[in-house]
């Protein structure tokens, strides 16, 4: 298809200069073979988004204190050492092997909006959504 060669437009007569499409004055096709109809326009597809799906291992575990039972977090770094409950200033063993934390709940930042996700044993090994930003995240054991 050859481009506009310039000259006057065939509708109001005004100077064009080469490689125009429409008249600068009354807007007119100067090149008849750009037709609205010649020029397909595909169909729109809309892409599928990617989540991003964030691995993370649980920093520490809410434990309640062995003396007045209220609820501790404490990071996984003092599993099997003595620790100090901020309530009560009871020191306690925080035993890796006893049933109050072998089931306790864990914890771990969001990797995407860093607020602090509380989950059950039973989810780690899991995908699961994030409750505040609805980020996806993959709970691995911590071991």
């Amino acid at each position: 298809m050859p481009a506009w060669p310039g000259g006057p437009c065939p509708k109001c007569g005004e100077e064009m200069p080469p490689n125009m499409i429409h008249c600068r004055t009354c807007r007119m096709l100067l090149n008849p073979e750009l037709e609205k109809d010649s020029v397909e326009i595909p169909h729109f597809v809309p892409l599928q988004e990617v989540d991003s799906l964030v691995e993370i291992t649980p920093l520490g575990l809410f434990v309640d204190c062995t003396s007045c039972h209220q609820e501790l977090k404490i990071n996984r770094k003092y599993l099997g050492q003595r620790v100090q409950c901020k309530f009560c200033s009871a020191d306690f063993r925080l035993d890796p092997q006893s049933p109050a934390v072998i089931e306790a709940d864990s914890y771990a930042p969001c990797p995407h909006c860093q607020e602090t996700l509380r989950f059950a044993k039973k989810y780690v090994g899991s995908k699961v959504a994030c409750r505040f930003c609805q980020g996806k995240v993959h709970i691995l054991s911590p071991h």
